[in-house]
């Protein structure tokens, strides 16, 4: 075959570095997308942020003085004289929010009042996470007033350090006498003797081995307990706690002879123990999520608007921006006032998507918003895409990972998405309302004879819903409701 150069012309889809960046911006978190901000405000000098989170902080100079930086939006503007203000296309702000009232007492500063303007407000001081108290000081500082041998010291220590965070021993005394050196001449009477001090610490149950040691340590201790229903509840953990765990009821009475009433006492007494007494040492921080949109009700209707305080106020740095104008800056700097400026367009494009997927969502979901998850219509991201010209994968992006407040609590976006189930009128059921009324009825089930998936089937099946067993087998381990047998009670 011979060869030959030929032009041809074709059109295909590219992905510009802009487009990239607006695909990228618009999946991020609120808490990604701020970290995403910041190192971009590292590395382009022609970017700024207005709503600095250090605005209103006290800061040192360089001769030992305090002072108060002024917010950037009272300082005063970059560049010289008689520069005209940024554009809105190189500037992003977030919109002021709207106020219903405009009485005078609407705008009175209500949290200054009774206090002097220049009183030292302890609010605006720094505040100080308190020192969290781990598992392992507070048996030590047990130890230090309870044990006054070094050797013994030295021993419960030992058994201090094998311990888990739940607070039981993870290995046993032969393994850790096996660990010792000979010539400390430490017997493995010793050991156990440390052990049992250290069982004896607080808090109850700490040092056991599994949990039925656990749950009897601390049954031992539980004050104001009669003597017959302790050994019966010690009976059952030590003995019988695998038939406990399956609420088999009937075995536990045949073996400890006993009646309902006597049963029912102890099983009180065991519930008052923690299988975990270690875990309220440890130091897990607790996530918070802050919604992206906000919906409330207003006279005509549900209104939707955003967050104010996620949407970051940018601008292009006019000091650097005018240079570039007269021909001073370098040919560096014209790129990245383009990428500034793409960034917030983006910003703006991305909240923008945002609001009105979240206005779609609500004006489709408008029962569940009225009367709750029960009345939760099927939905599905096509009809979204469809209504709002988008394509499905935009819509995925903009649902995932965002959040909106409404009066029945935090939802992520894609909490108001689900299959349909259909009914026995030929209409169609949202798998989140199926889920809510089973948790209705669970809720509101005879402890003594709780429901079985079937039952709970035909229940639904009686409201015109056609639903299977395993479905709503399903639905419930979704909902983490345990099974029927374990929802049994005396």
């Amino acid at each position: 075959m011979k060869q030959s150069l030929q032009l041809r012309t074709s059109q295909h889809l590219a992905l510009t570095p802009q487009l990239q960046q607006s695909i990228r911006l618009l999946q991020l978190s609120t808490l990604e997308l701020h970290q995403e901000l910041e190192q971009l405000l590292t590395d382009n000098p022609l970017l700024e942020r207005l709503d600095d989170p250090l605005d209103h902080s006290l800061r040192l100079l360089a001769d030992g003085a305090i002072s108060q930086q002024a917010p950037a939006s009272e300082a005063p503007a970059e560049g010289p004289p008689g520069d005209a203000p940024a554009a809105e296309a190189d500037s992003y702000e977030a919109p002021a929010a709207d106020t219903e009232s405009t009485t005078p007492d609407a705008d009175m500063d209500w949290g200054d009042s009774g206090r002097s303007k220049n009183t030292d407000d302890e609010e605006s001081r720094p505040q100080l996470e308190a020192h969290h108290c781990t598992l392992r000081e507070h048996l030590m500082e047990q130890m230090r007033v309870t044990v006054l041998e070094m050797r013994d010291r030295a021993l419960v220590e030992l058994i201090i350090d094998a311990l888990d965070e739940n607070g039981y021993l993870e290995e046993s005394l032969d393994e850790i006498h096996a660990r010792l050196p000979e010539e400390l001449a430490v017997e493995i009477e010793e050991l156990q003797t440390a052990l049992s001090l250290l069982q004896s610490f607080d808090p109850m149950g700490v040092g056991a081995r599994n949990a039925s040691e656990c749950l009897a340590l601390q049954i031992k201790r539980l004050p104001g307990v009669p003597l017959v229903t302790r050994r019966m509840a010690l009976a059952i953990v030590e003995k019988h706690l695998t038939w406990f765990a399956q609420r088999d009821f009937n075995k536990l009475k045949k073996a400890l002879l006993c009646d309902d009433e006597d049963l029912r006492e102890a099983q009180a007494v065991i519930r008052q123990c923690n299988p975990h007494p270690g875990a309220a040492f440890a130091s897990d921080v607790s996530d918070y999520v802050v919604p992206d949109v906000i919906v409330k009700k207003a006279r005509n209707g549900w209104q939707v608007s955003l967050n104010n305080d996620v949407m970051p106020r940018l601008r292009v740095n006019q000091m650097y921006a005018n240079l570039l104008k007269q021909g001073k800056g370098e040919s560096a700097m014209g790129a990245q006032l383009q990428e500034a400026k793409w960034l917030i367009k983006n910003m703006r494009q991305r909240f923008d998507t945002i609001l009105r997927v979240a206005q779609a969502i609500v004006e489709r979901q408008k029962n569940f918003f009225s009367h709750g998850a029960v009345a939760m219509r099927p939905l599905v991201l096509r009809e979204i895409a469809d209504t709002l010209g988008l394509h499905e994968s935009t819509i995925s992006r903009v649902t995932t990972q965002k959040y909106m407040l409404t009066p029945h609590g935090m939802f992520e976006l894609k909490y108001f998405f689900g299959s349909h189930v259909a009914t026995e009128a030929g209409g169609e059921a949202s798998s989140t309302a199926i889920r809510a009324l089973i948790v209705q009825l669970t809720g509101a089930e005879d402890p003594k004879n709780p429901l079985s998936d079937s039952k709970i089937a035909d229940m639904l099946g009686e409201q015109g819903m056609v639903i299977a067993r395993r479905t709503v087998a399903k639905y419930r381990e979704a909902l983490k409701i345990p099974p029927v047998s374990l929802r049994k009670s005396l």
